[in-house]
């Protein structure tokens, strides 16, 4: 795992097409904006753990 430091406004890049910007620090809260191509799936790993939501957004077979 890489860990970073980053401040208010600081980017990361990720390949050619994802940008992660560090929108906001406040106490222990970090908001975070992401710009992804829109074939790119991005979830909150949270979610990633019900069937619900990966059935919600997996192809259809």
């Amino acid at each position: 795992m890489l860990v970073l430091s980053r401040k208010e406004g600081e980017r990361l890049k990720l390949g050619d097409s994802i940008v992660i910007t560090v929108v906001k620090v406040a106490g222990d809260k970090v908001r975070l904006g992401i710009e992804a191509p829109p074939n790119v799936l991005v979830l909150r790993d949270e979610l990633e753990l019900h069937e619900e939501v990966a059935e919600a957004i997996a192809p259809a077979a």
